[in-house]
C-alpha cells in the first residue's frame, strides 16, 4: 500500500473528486469543501490518499482543523467490514486503515477526531487510539436527502430572508447550536461576522410568528446538491412546526434553484429531528459517526 499527502488543493481535487461525486449526498462534506471552501489555509489541511500496489484508491482523508479527519472509503465495492461486498474488498479498507493510522502517527499528525460511515470511524478509531477513546465523545448522525418536497402542514406565521435586524439575535441562536451540537464554539462576533456574509444572498431563511422564531440556512454546495444547515428554533419556541416549515420552505428555493436534492445531517439519538425531516420527504442515506478523540 502507499500513502500519498498533497499539498495543493487544486491537485488533490483532481485525484479525488471523480470518485468523491460517485456518492455525491453520502461524500458532500468533503466534496464542498474541495468545490466550495477557501484555500486560504490549506496549508495545514491533511488531504491524502491510501492506494493499494496498483495505484487504486481505497481510502481518501481530508482533515481541516480544528474538525475531525473525514475518511471516505472508495475501494473496489466501496464497502467496509461487515457491509455488503466481498471479504476481499473489507480486508483491503481494514488493511488501508491500519496502514493510514501507522502513517499519520508517522507523519506527527494528530487529528481531533474522526467523522465517517460508522464501522469506518468505529475502525479507524481503534487503530489509531486503541481502547482509550472516551466514549463520552461519540455522535451518531443519519445523512438524509431529499429529491422531491412532499406536502405539509405549515405553521402559523411566514418565511422570509435574513435582514440587517436578525444580527441582533442570530449570532447567540447559531452560538447555541453549536453548543447543543458539540462542534467547536466562538465568540458571538465571529458568528456575527460569518452571517453578516450571507446578507442579500438568498441563502438564509428565517420564520416569522409575530417574531423570529426559527432558522435555517443553505449550506454546502456540490455539483448536484446542496445541503441544509444550522436548523435552529430557540427551546420556547419547539413543537410548533416552525422548524418543519423553515426547512422545507428552504428546501423548495434549493430545489427551484436547479439542484437536483437537498441533503442535511440529522442527529440519529434525536427523533424529534428526523420524524421533522422525514416528514417533508428526507430520507435517509446512511449513518455516520463523529468520535472525538479525547485520550486520558
Amino acid at each position: 500500500m502507499k500513502f500519498k499527502r498533497y499539498t495543493d488543493v487544486d491537485e488533490f481535487q483532481g485525484a479525488v473528486l471523480d470518485v468523491l461525486l460517485e456518492n455525491e449526498v453520502e461524500n458532500n462534506l468533503p466534496v464542498s469543501i474541495l468545490v466550495d471552501c477557501s484555500r486560504e489555509n490549506s496549508k495545514n489541511w491533511l488531504m491524502s490518499t491510501v492506494t493499494d500496489d496498483n495505484d487504486n484508491i481505497l481510502l481518501v482523508a481530508i482533515c481541516t482543523k480544528p474538525f475531525n479527519i473525514m475518511l471516505i472509503d472508495v475501494g473496489a465495492s466501496g464497502s467496509v467490514a461487515g457491509a455488503s461486498g466481498s471479504a476481499g474488498d473489507a480486508q483491503d479498507i481494514q488493511s488501508a486503515v491500519l496502514f493510514l493510522a501507522d502513517e499519520l502517527k508517522h507523519i506527527g499528525f494528530a487529528p481531533p477526531g474522526v467523522i465517517a460511515k460508522a464501522e469506518l470511524a468505529q475502525m479507524f478509531s481503534k487503530a489509531y487510539c486503541g481502547d482509550e477513546i472516551n466514549s463520552k465523545h461519540h455522535m451518531s448522525m443519519i445523512i438524509m436527502k431529499l429529491d422531491k418536497l412532499s406536502d405539509y402542514k405549515k405553521a402559523p406565521g411566514y418565511c422570509r430572508v435574513l435582514c440587517t435586524e436578525d444580527l441582533n439575535f442570530t449570532p447567540f441562536w447559531e452560538r447555541d447550536f453549536s453548543i447543543e451540537c458539540k462542534i467547536p464554539v466562538f465568540d458571538v462576533g465571529e458568528y456575527k461576522n460569518r452571517i453578516q456574509t450571507r446578507l442579500g444572498r438568498n441563502i438564509h431563511y428565517i420564520w416569522v410568528d409575530e417574531v423570529p422564531v426559527a432558522q435555517a440556512v443553505w449550506g454546502r454546495t456540490t455539483p448536484n446538491s446542496a445541503a441544509v444547515s444550522w436548523v435552529f428554533t430557540p427551546p420556547e419556541h419547539r413543537g410548533k412546526g416552525y422548524a418543519t416549515s423553515v426547512v422545507a420552505e428552504l428546501s423548495r428555493s434549493i430545489l427551484k434553484s436547479g439542484k437536483t436534492s437537498c441533503c442535511l445531517f440529522a442527529d440519529a439519538a434525536n427523533p424529534v429531528s428526523t420524524k421533522i425531516y422525514r416528514s417533508i420527504g428526507y430520507y435517509d442515506v446512511c449513518t455516520v459517526d463523529e468520535i472525538k478523540f479525547d485520550i486520558p
